[in-house]
């Protein structure tokens, strides 16, 4: 018996990942881990009382690709004479009523599947294919992404599955490296797939893979993969502590005062009232309701309040407005014009004054004409809409720009803006004008621009929320 399936025999009991009635679902996307996965359990299968069974997931996401990896598996499969299932995940679909990113949509599709398929074969366990370089990989994602001791330490040997908590996931090859998969599978004539999409330079773990990690190991120190799963047991040991010292905490009927807790204890504490809230528990968020114990908004229509005692305590708050779709199709043609967006008056007019300055401010502005061009589209914002300011490189999304300025909610939704027949964003309501239309030595014709809220009106009597 090689090395390999040695080494994921001895994990398979030091980890104790082995289920006591042998059942394991394997997943099997195609790949080089996947495949070497399903290769080693199936030869200690029958020595240590395992029954296998395989899902497949199909995503349906990289068409004749996708369909050759579900082709490769299921000849895989049948070859072992192993009961299998072939799952084709509506990914597109879901993704088109979602706000979720494609990962994010695959990901929860993939695992329902999984789920699924391990209760259809009455096992309570699935296998997956996470090797030593994922969990690096994921690591130093983490870290750039701000994660806590939590996120740092990487990818356990065994969890609860995110669609059922009945089902576990184990993953038999985290101490094994894709090299010593590679070799395995080469000495064995394991038939993989390579996914093209694990080339794409605009998926930040390929470019972690590719840039990063190479970089790192190259330019400070050979042994960072060693060093990374290293600190990630110290870490992820620590804040195992930290978790299980909350959750004692959380359960207890006669609790420590919140403000006498270790620092560690208090983030954890609030973390797990987050989740259970269904809300993301990001630094920032966590730091204010650890530090305050006012009123904080945790989402689009929800409160929630620490008490003294660290209980957090959700509110609704009032339902926002809809959004308002009025839209105004407006021809530049004559020298001046008006028009009316719900509350508000808009005028504009040409001029040939030259005057070299940075945002008007107040409730005008000017624009190079020939850059806005004959026609523009007055609209209200909507989500998704993106906005090059005055002095920006690039476009980046109107709400955050809203949100930064501390614009409430509400108003947010009144402002007006204007844009080119191609969508181009030129004028936000109380924003500065667009880099790419602002008046310039070389502008002949200027478009002025103003506008009022009409007497009267919520914005008249309110203000413009700034």
């Amino acid at each position: 018996m090689s090395d390999i399936v040695q080494q994921v025999r001895h994990s398979l009991e030091s980890q104790r990942l082995k289920p006591r009635d042998g059942r394991i679902v394997v997943a099997v996307s195609g790949g080089l881990d996947s495949m070497v996965l399903l290769a080693t359990l199936h030869r200690i299968a029958s020595r240590d009382g395992l029954q296998l069974s395989v899902a497949h997931a199909n995503h349906q996401l990289r068409g004749a690709e996708s369909e050759a990896d579900a082709a490769l598996v299921t000849s895989t499969v049948t070859h072992l004479d192993l009961p299998f299932q072939v799952g084709r995940l509506p990914v597109r679909e879901v993704l088109s009523r979602s706000r979720e990113s494609i990962e994010m949509v695959a990901r929860r599709l993939r695992h329902r599947f999984f789920a699924a398929t391990a209760r259809e074969f009455g096992a309570t366990t699935v296998a997956l294919g996470h090797h030593a370089d994922d969990q690096v990989e994921l690591i130093l994602l983490r870290l750039l992404r701000g994660a806590g001791g939590e996120g740092l330490g990487g990818m356990a040997w065994s969890d609860p599955s995110p669609a059922d908590p009945n089902v576990r996931l184990i993953r038999p090859l985290l101490d094994l490296s894709r090299a010593e998969l590679a070799v395995y599978a080469q000495a064995h004539g394991i038939a993989f797939r390579e996914d093209s999409s694990n080339s794409d330079p605009t998926i930040d773990r390929n470019r972690v893979r590719h840039e990063l990690r190479p970089l790192l190991e190259r330019e400070f120190n050979p042994a960072l993969g060693r060093v990374l799963q290293r600190t990630a047991q110290v870490v992820g040991a620590e804040a195992d502590f930290a978790a299980q010292a909350a959750e004692r905490w959380l359960k207890s009927s006669r609790r420590t005062h919140f403000n006498r807790l270790h620092v560690a204890v208090q983030r954890a504490v609030v973390r797990r009232q987050l989740w259970a809230l269904g809300q993301a528990a990001d630094f920032d968020r966590v730091e204010q309701l650890r530090t305050k114990t006012g009123r904080i908004a945790i989402g689009p229509s929800t409160l929630v309040h620490r008490t003294a005692k660290g209980t957090l305590k959700p509110a609704p708050v009032a339902r926002l407005p809809a959004h308002r779709t009025t839209v105004r199709r407006v021809r530049l043609t004559e020298s001046r014009g008006r028009l009316q967006l719900g509350p508000l008056k808009i005028l504009w007019r040409f001029s040939r004054s030259k005057p070299i300055r940075k945002a008007v401010g107040g409730t005008q502005e000017r624009f190079d004409a020939e850059t806005v061009g004959p026609e523009v589209i007055v609209r209200h914002w909507q989500p998704g809409d993106r906005f090059q300011p005055l002095g920006f490189a690039r476009a980046t999304k109107v709400q955050d720009l809203l949100v930064n300025r501390k614009i409430p909610a509400a108003r947010r939704r009144e402002l007006a803006l204007a844009t080119r027949p191609d969508g181009e964003v030129f004028w936000i309501e109380g924003l500065p004008p667009g880099e790419r239309f602002k008046v310039t030595p070389q502008s002949e014709h200027i478009l002025v621009w103003s506008w009022r809220p009409i007497r009267g009106s919520a914005i008249g009597r309110e203000g413009e929320g700034k």
